[in-house]
């Protein structure tokens, strides 16, 4: 009966030892708790690319520097007494279009360059305003029958007319008149208004950086443009492959500037337009031709050796000549200048040599 208290003893310090073994088995480690939130991994958004850089409006060819200044559109002859001409190179466009007797005259248009002279300037003709209207700029010439002008001006071109006396115009002595008004460019533009001292808009859609104007990849290899305007006016364009551009002839003549250097173009634009008699006529008697712009009708582009064909369409006076493909897209040309020659659907031609 003695030993049953020790027997007891052992059970109870048995028994607490399990009982402790026990609760360490479910005991918990405190987990730390840092008051500093996780570091997030999300990336700045990329800043936004640089825009293009700056080009001329009429020609598509990069500027040194932005520049805002109105295009001039001047009425330029083409008569045999006229030639050699005086600055036609430095045209951005120039537009060749029929009128009187089948003689044709140039609208040319400077705006990247601005040369010191340029001439001989001769009258306005009433398919001036389609074809400058874009413009919205300055519109120059010598003189022209009285609702002309009012139609330039009606399409909203600030006028300079020699006969309402522009400054800017003088004659020349060596040549007889009426082939001897010549012009200063910069006497035009500081008499510019304010509406209209800014930058044109652009006419022609131009191949930009890595582009290839559209005739070269859509067109096929062309050397040589024969057109027909009319009865004496036959321009031949010959692309030179070492100068990397078109070059212009009078027939079998090549045409030149009265420097002597080549006309030629980067581009050659050609479009059948209809060609009507207005009512008016011109002192010798001849019906004043007008050509119509507003419509649509066929072209052919030449850029780099190529051609291809198009389609041309104008809505307004005031709206740009967009040219299309036969995929309905825009036709891009090289850029450079321009030469927009308006052969008439009824009595002119078109050949690719």
């Amino acid at each position: 009966m003695r030993s049953l208290p020790r027997r007891l003893g052992v059970a109870l310090i048995v028994a607490a030892v399990l009982t402790s073994a026990g609760c360490s088995h479910h005991k918990k480690t405190p987990v730390a708790i840092s008051s500093t939130p996780a570091p997030t991994t999300s990336a700045a958004p990329p800043p936004p690319p640089p825009p293009p850089p700056p080009r001329w409006p009429l020609t598509g060819v990069l500027m040194a520097a932005p520049v805002d200044r109105p295009a001039l559109a001047v009425k330029i002859e083409n008569s045999i007494d006229a030639r050699p001409q005086t600055g036609l190179n430095s045209a951005d466009m120039v537009w060749e279009e029929v009128v009187e007797g089948g003689i044709t005259r140039y609208l040319a248009v400077y705006h990247s360059s601005l040369p010191p002279e340029i001439g001989p300037v001769r009258s306005v003709r009433p398919m001036d305003p389609s074809i400058a209207g874009p413009l919205h700029g300055l519109f120059a010439f010598s003189g022209g029958q009285r609702p002309f002008p009012a139609a330039a001006a009606a399409a909203g071109l600030q006028v300079l007319s020699m006969d309402a006396g522009s400054a800017g115009f003088y004659r020349v002595r060596v040549r007889p008149a009426p082939h001897n008004v010549y012009a200063n460019l910069a006497v035009f533009l500081r008499q510019a208004d304010v509406h209209h001292r800014h930058s044109p808009p652009p006419q022609f859609a131009f191949a930009g950086a890595g582009e290839q104007p559209t005739a070269v990849p859509a067109g096929t290899p062309a050397a040589r443009l024969n057109l027909t305007l009319s009865g004496i006016g036959h321009p031949v364009w010959t692309w030179s492959q070492a100068a990397g551009t078109w070059l212009r002839s009078e027939g079998t003549t090549p045409a030149v500037q009265a420097d002597g250097h080549r006309l030629h173009a980067t581009n050659v634009v050609v479009l059948r337009v209809d060609v009507v008699n207005t009512r008016y006529i011109d002192p010798a008697g001849n019906p004043v031709p007008e050509t119509r712009l507003i419509g649509t009708g066929a072209a052919l582009v030449a850029s780099a050796g190529h051609t291809i064909t198009a389609t041309w369409s104008k809505s307004a006076v005031t709206s740009t000549l967009t040219l299309t493909g036969a995929d309905h897209q825009p036709i891009k040309l090289a850029p450079g200048t321009t030469w927009i020659e308006l052969v008439p659907n009824r009595t002119g031609a078109v050949s690719v040599g």
